[in-house]
């Protein structure tokens, strides 16, 4: 495929404000970063929401519905809405601002995993908010809750019942055989997106040959039914999305991932790695899909089909 889907995961649930001082927070600062990434070539947009006052992870519909409209008013880009939220949240907390934007396109865990945050404590020695650093300690006994029957429940609740398709999010072989199982009960259907996700802690690490597996167990699983993109965490951002490029995948960056540019670097934006990710897939000839044909490849409902 010469096309290549350029995914921006604008500000997450696991970097905090601490981190860097250009992780986007407040509705009008996601909004504009998301902008940006869409006009540097991001054609899906990744989207998690924060509470404005200190910057916390949150799931209350009123903090997506802050920037939802106002995204869909001013680009074409797929709004793509997490179902993960963060490991603190209950599924219905999670779901929660999926079920009332009824977006095109979700984000979807394959499975339960430890999610390990700690090891960033010892690079910040100043903190901007009381529970950042707390929230960071407990990751080192947190759980992330997704079972089978929780998976079930978000396929039928937003895929079936509301149209929505999927960005399936493998931290690990495991996953893949779970997103089986779901096709072979048919509650997911082809075209797969599937989203392998490299460097947290808890699931595999970004090591060149555990994508080569991953890429060779999906193969197996699904054919020609599916399409992979990449995503790796921190300083292995950019060089395992150039190898999945090489590779006829597609990719993701976004300060949700990294918060840097380079090795020591922060990001002044989103914008600004998406363009990186860009000038480095055009040069290994690839070109970067639109929004309407990110949509045609992934079998999508259409913005106008959404709930804001």
């Amino acid at each position: 495929m010469s096309k290549i889907i350029i995914t921006c995961a604008v500000t997450g649930s696991i970097h905090t404000p601490s981190m860097t001082p250009y992780l986007p927070v407040t509705a009008d600062e996601i909004t504009e970063q998301a902008l940006g990434a869409a006009e540097a070539g991001a054609a899906i947009l990744h989207l998690h929401a924060r509470d404005p006052q200190d910057g916390r992870p949150s799931a209350d519909p009123k903090h997506f519905m802050a920037f939802l409209p106002r995204l869909k008013q001013r680009c074409d880009a797929v709004l793509n809405i997490t179902t993960g939220g963060n490991a603190n949240m209950t599924l219905a907390e999670r779901l929660a601002a999926p079920l009332t934007a009824e977006p095109e396109m979700c984000s979807l865990n394959m499975g339960s995993m430890n999610f390990a945050l700690y090891p960033a404590i010892q690079r910040i020695t100043e903190w901007k908010h009381d529970w950042e650093k707390p929230f960071l300690e407990n990751s080192e006994d947190l759980v992330f809750k997704n079972t089978p029957r929780d998976i079930a429940q978000v396929l039928t609740l937003l895929g079936e019942e509301r149209g929505a398709r999927f960005e399936f999010e493998c931290y690990d072989v495991g996953h893949l055989y779970m997103l089986r199982h779901f096709a072979d009960r048919g509650l997911v259907k082809p075209p797969y997106f599937i989203q392998f996700v490299f460097g947290v802690l808890g699931g595999i690490g970004a090591d060149p040959e555990n994508l080569s597996h991953m890429k060779r167990i999906a193969d197996k699983l699904f054919g020609d039914d599916y399409a992979f993109s990449v995503l790796a965490a921190g300083r292995h951002q950019i060089p395992m999305a150039t190898i999945a490029a090489a590779m006829g995948g597609h990719v993701r960056v976004g300060l949700e991932d990294s918060v840097y540019i380079a090795k020591g670097q922060l990001a002044q934006s989103n914008a600004e790695q998406v363009t990186k990710i860009r000038e480095i897939v055009e040069r290994l000839g690839r070109d970067p899909a639109t929004p309407d044909e990110a949509r045609g490849l992934l079998g999508l409902k259409g913005a106008d089909r959404t709930a804001f």
